[in-house]
């Protein structure tokens, strides 16, 4: 006589062999839906579903929602090392070097779906815009304006992340056109000037 095995106590229904393993599938998931569809249209069932897990296992591994997309676009400490890193050097090509990290953190892999992510939704959910905040904000920007040691440097930050944050967005979420053909070298050559005004002056 067979019987059936035995799912080992303690491991919900669903869940693969490594939990570590799981919960990354689903982050993955998440961030692709929430980089597509943005927040209000990703859906747990879909995001389950993409990870080949059950929503049961979302709810074991985050909570809610909220929590897993709060996961989901914890940026990589990688992120604002690199842009802090371009603060480093020569203050006169101070705009060109930020440009470029910025750009490529929108092009590398490890960090463009939770950038998508954050701006698509950002637009409709007040805890995305919550979060946008908090990255360009709080970190960024904080990193930004002590450097400049000018009495008015988190309004020069704050006018450079936004110049960039509206790039990004034309670039690599609306996608218009000539923005988004443009070549990475031409696009920094074009918005370096006005990112080293804001900051120097």
């Amino acid at each position: 006589m067979e019987f059936a095995a035995r799912r080992p106590a303690g491991r919900p229904a669903g869940s693969r062999a490594g939990d570590s393993g799981t919960r990354d599938a689903i982050l993955a998931a998440a961030r692709e839906q929430f980089a597509g569809k943005g927040y209000d249209g990703a859906s747990l069932r879909v995001i389950a579903a993409a990870a080949g897990v059950d929503t049961g296992l979302i709810r074991h591994f985050f909570g809610s929602k909220d929590d897993l997309f709060d996961a989901a676009l914890e940026m990589p400490p990688a992120v604002i090392e690199r842009m802090t890193q371009a603060l480093g050097g020569d203050p006169e090509h101070l705009g060109e070097r930020l440009v470029d990290a910025y750009l490529r953190l929108w092009e590398d892999p490890a960090s463009a779906e939770a950038l998508l992510a954050i701006a698509r939704s950002a637009i409709s959910s007040d805890r995305a815009a919550d979060r946008l905040q908090a990255v360009l904000g709080a970190r960024f920007l904080a990193e930004i304006a002590p450097r400049l040691r000018q009495p008015d440097g988190a309004e020069r930050a704050a006018l450079a992340g936004s110049h960039l944050l509206g790039v990004a967005i034309a670039r690599y979420v609306v996608r218009i056109g000539p923005l988004a053909a443009m070549d990475r070298a031409e696009l920094i050559a074009r918005c370096a000037p006005a990112i080293q005004r804001y900051l120097i002056g």
